[in-house]
This record gives C-alpha cells, sequence and structure tokens, in this order.
C-alpha cells in the first residue's frame, strides 16, 4: 500500500487501512503482532457514501423507465428493482474492494440497466483510488457490458449505435472526472508533504544557526575574557607564591589586579549588551591586526617581555574578519604563555601577502622557575582550530625543543 494508490487517506490510515478480516476465525493466518484497531468513519465519508448512492439510485431509475417501456414481465421488474437495490447498497463496500465491486457491477448492468448507475459509481470510484492500469480493466469491461446491454435490451427510444456512443462518452466522463479527483488530491497531497519538510527543515536551519551562535558566543567570551582573567590570576597567585615580596611588587601586582577585574567586567558588560541587542553584533568594536600592537603594550605592561615582528607593511589593509582571527590566535597565544609559563620570554610574530595567506606564530621560552598551578581546559586552543578552519586555515601549537611552546596559524588572505 503506497501513498500514490491512496493519495486521499492520512499517513495513520495508511499504516491502518479498512481491509477485511480473512476467512476463518477472526486473526486467523496472521502473524502475531499487536491488533491494528480499523480508523472510525468520519461524518465526510458518511456523506459521501450517502450522496453516491442516491447518484447510482437516480440513474437506476432511468434505467428502470427503460424496463417498463420494453414492456417486460412483472418478475423482470421485480428483479431488476431488487438488482437496482442490491447495487446500490454494496457500493458501501466500495472502499474495501474498489476493483472487484466495480467489475461485478459492470457484469450485473450487463442484465439489468438498473444497476448502470452504481457500476457508473464505482468506475468514477476505481478512477479515483486506483492508479491507471486497474482503470483501463474496469473501462474496458464496463464499456463491454455496456455494448451487450445494448444488444440485449435495448433502449427502443434510440438506436443500438447511439447507445454505444452514449455508453462510451458518459464512461469517458466518469473516468475523466475520476482520475481529475486524483490527481488533485495527489497534488494536494505532495504540497502537503512539501510544506511538512519545509518546516522540519527550517526548524532544523533554525536549531542549528541556534548551535552556531552559542559557540560564537562561546568562543568570543573565552577570548575577551580570558585574557584579563589570566592577568588577574598570575598576579594573584603570584601574590601567594610570594608573600614577601617587596611593597613595590606587591601594589603594582595589586594595581594588575584591579585593572585587570575592572576591564573583565567592561568587557563581560559589553558581551551582554552584544547578547540583548535585537541586531546580533551591533556595534561592538571589534579588534583586527591593527591594534595588535596595543594588545602587546598591554602585555608589557602586566610586566611580561613580549617582542613582535609584524612584516604587513600596512595592517589596516588587512581584510577585518582575517585580522580578528589572527589577533585572537595572538591573544590566546599570550595568554597561554602568561598562564603556563609566568616570567619566560615570548615572541609575536606576524607576515604574509594577499595570495600568499597570513601566518601568526607564538612562541614562548621555557618557563625559569616553578610555575604556579593555574586552572586550565584546553577551550581556548579548541577555539583558536575552529576558527582556523572556519577561515579556511590551519591550526598547530606544541611544545618545542627546548621546553617552551608555540601556537601558529596559517589563514588565507585573498587578494
Amino acid at each position: 500500500m503506497t501513498r500514490t494508490d491512496y493519495p486521499w487517506l492520512l499517513p495513520s490510515e495508511m499504516l491502518h487501512p479498512r481491509d477485511p478480516e480473512p476467512a476463518g476465525e477472526p486473526g486467523a493466518d496472521r502473524a502475531p503482532g499487536p491488533v491494528r484497531a480499523r480508523p472510525r468513519r468520519t461524518v465526510r465519508d458518511w456523506a459521501i457514501d450517502a450522496l453516491m448512492t442516491l447518484v447510482a439510485a437516480g440513474v437506476g431509475l432511468i434505467g428502470l423507465q427503460t424496463s417498463r417501456q420494453l414492456s417486460d414481465p412483472d418478475p423482470v421488474v421485480l428483479f431488476d428493482i431488487a438488482a437496482g437495490v442490491l447495487a446500490c447498497g454494496a457500493l458501501w463496500l466500495r472502499r474495501r474492494r474498489p476493483v472487484e465491486l466495480a467489475l461485478g457491477l459492470a457484469v450485473l448492468s450487463t442484465l439489468t440497466p438498473v444497476a448502470a448507475g452504481a457500476s457508473l459509481v464505482a468506475l468514477f470510484c476505481v478512477a479515483v483510488h486506483r492508479p491507471f492500469r486497474p482503470v483501463l480493466i474496469v473501462g474496458v469491461v464496463s464499456l463491454l457490458t455496456g455494448i451487450g446491454q445494448a444488444y440485449l435490451r435495448p433502449d427502443p427510444s434510440s438506436s443500438v449505435r447511439a447507445a454505444i456512443i452514449t455508453t462510451a462518452v458518459v464512461l469517458l466522463l466518469a473516468v475523466g472526472w475520476g482520475m481529475l479527483v486524483r490527481s488533485r488530491r495527489q497534488l494536494v497531497a505532495a504540497l502537503r508533504e512539501r510544506a511538512v519538510r519545509a518546516e522540519a527543515e527550517a526548524a532544523l536551519r533554525a536549531e542549528q544557526a541556534q548551535r552556531l551562535a552559542r559557540e560564537e558566543v562561546a568562543r568570543e567570551m573565552h577570548d575577551v575574557l580570558a585574557h584579563r582573567l589570566t592577568l588577574l590570576s598570575v598576579h594573584a597567585g603570584a601574590l601567594e607564591f610570594r608573600p614577601d615580596a617587596p611593597a613595590p611588587e606587591v601594589a603594582r601586582a595589586a594595581g594588575v589586579i584591579r585593572d585587570s577585574a575592572h576591564d573583565a567586567l567592561q568587557d563581560l558588560r559589553m558581551i551582554i549588551g552584544v547578547l540583548r541587542a535585537p541586531g546580533g553584533e551591533g556595534d561592538r568594536p571589534q579588534p583586527t591586526l591593527a591594534t595588535l600592537d596595543a594588545l602587546v603594550d598591554e602585555v608589557r605592561l602586566a610586566g611580561m617581555r613580549v617582542t613582535l615582528d609584524n612584516r604587513i607593511d600596512d595592517p589596516a589593509a588587512v581584510p577585518a574578519a582575517l585580522g580578528r582571527t589572527a589577533y585572537r590566535v595572538a591573544q590566546e597565544g599570550l595568554t597561554n604563555a602568561r598562564k603556563h609559563a609566568p616570567g619566560s620570554r615570548a615572541s609575536v610574530a606576524v607576515g604574509g601577502s594577499p595570495g600568499e595567506g597570513l601566518t601568526v606564530e607564538v612562541r614562548n621560552d621555557a618557563p625559569p622557575g616553578e610555575v604556579p598551578k593555574v586552572p586550565g581546559s584546553g577551550q581556548g586552543l579548541i577555539g583558536l582550530t575552529e576558527r582556523a578552519a572556519l577561515a579556511g586555515g590551519r591550526f598547530a601549537h606544541g611544545p618545542t625543543g627546548d621546553g617552551g611552546f608555540t601556537v601558529s596559524a596559517w589563514l588565507p588572505w585573498t587578494p
């Protein structure tokens, strides 16, 4: 049972069709499994069945008039009436066996013209509910039985040829109308399925967009806040590690902690404002490669020894998205150096040109002494890997042979 054969059925009706019980005991010769409840007939089903029965009865009355014009004996007239009543009643079973019912009524209409109306309705239902091949078979049988009726019980008011032509035209109209209804139902079903599929795809795209937005927010929060909080954590750890440090150093570390906390709070407020803004990124200023000097100066003021080798002639000419990614790579590399190798010397090298790509490398030496334990989850390196992949580049990181650590990225730079 396919959707093409039963386009008027709902999915639940396709899973539980109105099939009769097999012969014998209920449930005999059936594989074990859950009992499937037969769907209830709706008010629309009852109304359509009643309408089809009235149409068949009306056409049958016309055939009964033909029988009386032939001056048939009373037993023949009673047979015609009984056959017409049975044929109209049989139409209520057409949903279960439409093809078999149409063939039986076609044969019956050969003997009595009163059953012609029910046969015509059954042919119409086959054209609505079945593909072309069963419709063709039933249509040919109906045409042959109609020709047989024209010879066995001819209409005295018209010739045999006229009766055959009329029968053929009526059958063609019934088949054409039924196939038109079938095509329309298939079109409506296809449009409904397409709408459901489009709604599901839209929901999936919205879910993916939401997930990507959350990941972007997580990366942005890490990149923005990790830089500030690492300064705070490192200097707080230094105070804890050296409680006997000179007063100027303690004051300097406390000032860095205070400034870092203040800047982290400002960055957090900025990110929350962006999340609340309806426009997404809004007007938040984004770092670029031109602001890399300011980042290095800030790190130097915090007490880290950093050298910058920027071989880009005009950093402002670097595309904004490319420069922002390069800035984040340098920022994360310096943050990790301060966190895991305090007191070591670090270097930042930036180079490249349009067409060749942009390279960023952050390298730090081995820490000179014992390193305070600073928690870390590695999310920053994971975020940089994702950033580089989204930009179409490559990202690498790992320890060096002298105990240091290096972070490098290559990013495509389209001319």
